[in-house]
């Protein structure tokens, strides 16, 4: 008898220290061949600075489909390693189906999806969202971004490898203290603020917003540099006036003192509005007087019009029935749909940009690092300016012979130390704060300035990503944020988009196919099995005891 309670006390004991060692020494174990659930040093560093309680809000509880089940599931294992790292993380999943409207007016959109079972299609709508609050501010956080994907199988994929990312950069925007400060260039013909609003208007909910006019530059030069440099990144979008000397030294040395940049140029006259209304116009160069700064950098864009087979399409009016005017939609080859970079953070699983009249960007060689952003197509042309543009050549049959200049670039990305472009030159005005090269930074060149133009619907801003007339989807505001994130991560968290998981999907056809084979394996086999098991227990019990 002593010696059973002597093991009962030890082993009491034993289990008590392996307990408080468990308490002590914590740690999980990421077994999966992808180690998809091993976050990296980054979001490490972003959740732990959380300091209070950070509630994550999930709307992904209730009967939808069996693939975006896996959603959930990979949604709450990712969370609960976050809540791992910072138990000040709070993580509610939430069925949305008694929400529905009250999550529409939160900006919520619901997706529907098409399922198949058992042969037969039918459609379900769930809301693959995370809300996220923290010290009264709150975050939302889609789930099921849009992507260049060509089946449901692929967008899941996307959004499971986004997870990380998505809820990193929530809980760091939602967190952070100082935020970064981006100046919206005016003052040469840039874009109004009702054609950028569907843009800024999502940079807003990140980065803080101020338009910057460069017009003080002729009374007090010294001072508008001082004043950009409070900046973290300056935006210009498609400027229409010419850039004083003045003016470029104030840019180049916002750039070589450590001021991001991202340019949306239109290096040729051509707007879609006068085509519309005349049928026919004059193409030709526009001179900003930027080719040299530009050049210095590592670019040139160039002024032949690019035309593309792959093309958007855009509205014509074809006849009237009634009062009625009758529309119809045909690919315009001057509107491009270009592809992104597949093995880039800022261009990875996005849908193809529409550009407008868009030319292309020659790289130069220097030491400056260039990565491809976007391309257009192989079947693509050029058109030198000045020339006309005659909207009735979209009924004409296209001429393969006019498409075979191949791929043309549209967008770069330049990283590196920048050289001034006014070094060893007389500068337009003296500053102390004149240096001959930057240290490390980037820059984003896109040869199109309507690519961050929204259009207009009853004089209200329309979405970027939407053509009114068609309501055809681009990926041209991802595209664009994507970038300004790029252009301002400090940490390297933009580069979580590029990570890669193996998920093993269901066989749909073969499931449908085998599904007798299954359902008898999973459900009669367990009971035939426990019946035979039974039957030779009880024969080998009546031997051993007869």
């Amino acid at each position: 008898m002593s010696k059973n309670l002597q093991f009962i006390a030890k082993l009491l004991i034993g289990l008590l220290l392996i307990n408080f060692l468990g308490n002590q020494f914590y740690k999980r174990f990421d077994l999966t061949q992808d180690k998809r659930y091993t976050l990296t040093k980054t979001t490490k560093n972003i959740v732990n600075s959380v300091d209070n309680i950070l509630s994550v809000k999930v709307y992904l509880e209730g009967d939808f489909p069996a693939e975006f089940k896996r959603l959930q599931i990979e949604t709450k294992q990712f969370l609960e390693e976050l809540r791992a790292v910072n138990s000040n993380i709070r993580i509610q999943f939430i069925n949305p189906d008694a929400l529905g409207e009250d999550l529409i007016k939160k900006g919520l959109t619901p997706s529907r999806l098409t399922v198949n079972e058992g042969g037969k299609l039918s459609e379900a709508i769930i809301f693959p969202w995370a809300e996220i609050s923290y010290q009264k501010k709150g975050y939302l956080v889609n789930l099921l971004p849009s992507s260049n994907s060509n089946s449901q199988d692929e967008q899941l994929q996307n959004a499971v490898e986004n997870l990380e990312f998505s809820f990193a950069s929530a809980i760091k925007n939602i967190s952070r203290k100082n935020r970064h400060k981006i100046a919206i260039l005016t003052g040469n013909g840039e874009l109004e603020d009702q054609y950028v609003y569907s843009f800024l208007k999502d940079v807003s909910s990140k980065y803080s917003l101020a338009k910057f006019t460069l017009d003080s530059v002729l009374t007090n030069p010294q001072k508008t540099l001082q004043d950009l440099m409070n900046f973290d990144l300056a935006i210009i979008a498609k400027p229409t006036l010419k850039f004083s000397d003045n003016e470029k030294l104030t840019l180049d040395q916002f750039i070589i003192n450590g001021g991001k940049t991202l340019w949306m140029i239109d290096n040729v006259h051509a707007e879609q509005d006068s085509l519309l209304q005349t049928g026919k116009m004059l193409t030709y160069p526009r001179d900003l007087n930027l080719t040299d700064l530009l050049f210095t950098y590592g670019v040139r864009i160039n002024t032949s019009l690019i035309k593309d087979s792959y093309a958007a399409k855009i509205p014509l009016a074809t006849g009237n029935v009634g009062n009625q005017t009758q529309f119809q939609y045909l690919p315009w080859h001057f509107h491009p749909l270009v592809n992104g970079n597949a093995n880039h953070p800022i261009t990875k699983n996005i849908r193809p940009v529409r550009l407008q009249f868009t030319t292309q960007i020659d790289t130069l060689k220097n030491s400056i690092k260039k990565t491809a952003l976007l391309a257009t197509s192989l079947l693509s042309g050029k058109l030198g300016t000045p020339n006309f543009v005659d909207l009735r050549s979209i009924a004409d049959n296209e001429n393969p012979n006019e498409f075979r200049s191949g791929k043309q670039l549209t967008a770069v990305l330049l990283e590196g130390k920048f050289n001034s472009a006014y070094k060893n030159r007389i500068k337009p005005f003296k500053t102390s704060l004149f240096k001959a090269q930057s240290l490390a930074n980037k820059m984003v060149v896109i040869a199109d300035g309507d690519i961050g133009k929204n259009q207009l619907l009853k004089n209200q801003p329309y979405d970027l990503s939407t053509d009114k007339w068609t309501q055809e989807t681009f990926g041209n505001k991802e595209f664009l944020l994507n970038t300004v994130d790029y252009l301002l991560d400090d940490d390297g968290l933009i580069n979580l988009r590029n990570k890669s998981l193996k998920i093993n999907l269901l066989d749909k056809q073969k499931a449908f196919e085998e599904r007798s084979f299954w359902q008898f394996f999973n459900v009669l086999l367990p009971l035939l099995i426990l019946v035979i098991f039974g039957f030779v227990f009880n024969y080998i019990r009546k031997r051993k005891y007869t």
